[in-house]
């Protein structure tokens, strides 16, 4: 058998984390009948504390890990950018966990940093995770967690997004205005809270301009998305317009239509959240929802260092909205 672990108490317990570990300290906030309980059970089971973590949490690390799904997507490496600059003003290293879009090793990744190595989270979910368990336990253990760009709506925290929904909205009836009624928006996760609300967005934009609908739902797997967009494409019923959820489904698009000789935007126009610094330099360029990304890492920063000033969590949902900007380039051009 491993070490026990703080964690593993709590739970034999049937105990949060911080009641045990204030327990353990003969904190006065806990009742003398709970103090006595946890430490014998921790007897019984020779727990030994981890005096890293618990000298980090005491005296602080200076350090703050940002956990994000994947770095190919230019978004995330702006935000980090922004991230940097909060981070270094106040004299902060910053480490950065990918977890490639796996809750698995998103469970493990907020395990590994349960044992005080840092002093703050800022974090942006993977598209399989649904739920937040996992993450609930840095507020047991009084590490401040900031969601950016993907987020839990139900988490009370600080959130900091763009106006998905109204961005949404936008890129579709974008998509109208350029000639096109029937519209397929391509979906990445249906777990993921920005892919629901630019979803919405454009139904509603549907319903508003008359337009058919379809939603495809595709995955995190390039050549699996190829398949599905080359079988929605090649038949005689495909959309005459795309508003792809993420920057990499609107390139598999470009590459099914040059596989199929679709012309883009003569039979196809798209629309794409994205940052990419080629979207101007695609063939044809191509007409993109940018989210400010330095600002949503930046204003996520600050409000995680706000936290670590104050030396507390966040116990209340805060939601910061900076609105992204709708760039039109040839692939949405007129016929």
């Amino acid at each position: 058998m491993g070490q026990i672990t703080i964690k593993e108490l709590a739970q034999r317990l049937n105990l949060s984390i911080s009641t045990v570990s204030r327990a353990l300290s003969d904190s006065y906030e806990i009742s003398q009948a709970t103090r006595d309980k946890v430490k014998l059970l921790a007897q019984e089971l020779n727990y030994t504390p981890n005096l890293y973590a618990s000298s980090l949490r005491s005296q602080k690390s200076k350090t703050i890990a940002v956990i994000i799904p994947e770095i190919l997507n230019n978004f995330f490496a702006l935000a980090i950018d922004g991230i940097e600059e909060i981070a270094q003003q106040h004299g902060y290293h910053v480490l950065i966990y990918l977890t490639h879009d796996d809750h698995v090793k998103e469970a493990a990744m907020v395990q590994h940093l349960l044992n005080g190595r840092v002093d703050g989270i800022l974090m942006s979910v993977a598209s399989e995770t649904n739920e937040a368990n996992h993450i609930a336990e840095f507020v047991n253990m009084e590490i401040p967690v900031v969601f950016f760009d993907r987020v839990f709506d139900d988490f009370k925290t600080v959130k900091i997004v763009t106006d998905d929904h109204q961005s949404g909205y936008n890129a579709t009836g974008h998509l109208f205005e350029r000639g096109c009624m029937d519209v397929a928006y391509l979906s990445i996760s249906q777990n993921l809270s920005i892919d629901k609300k630019r979803m919405d967005g454009y139904l509603d934009a549907c319903k508003k301009f008359n337009l058919q609908s379809r939603v495809i739902n595709c995955t995190q797997n390039d050549d699996d998305n190829r398949d599905i967009l080359t079988k929605a494409l090649a038949g005689s019923n495909a959309p005459d317009g795309i508003f792809a959820s993420v920057e990499k489904l609107a390139i598999t698009t470009y590459e099914v239509c040059h596989a199929l000789d679709i012309n883009i935007p003569g039979k196809l126009k798209i629309v794409s959240f994205s940052n990419l610094r080629i979207a101007s330099l695609l063939k044809p360029s191509l007409t993109t929802i940018a989210q400010p990304a330095f600002e949503i890492g930046k204003q996520a920063a600050l409000a995680l260092f706000r936290a670590l000033k104050n030396n507390t969590v966040f116990t209340k949902s805060e939601e910061i909205v900076i609105p992204s900007t709708l760039i039109e380039r040839e692939s949405t051009a007129a016929r």
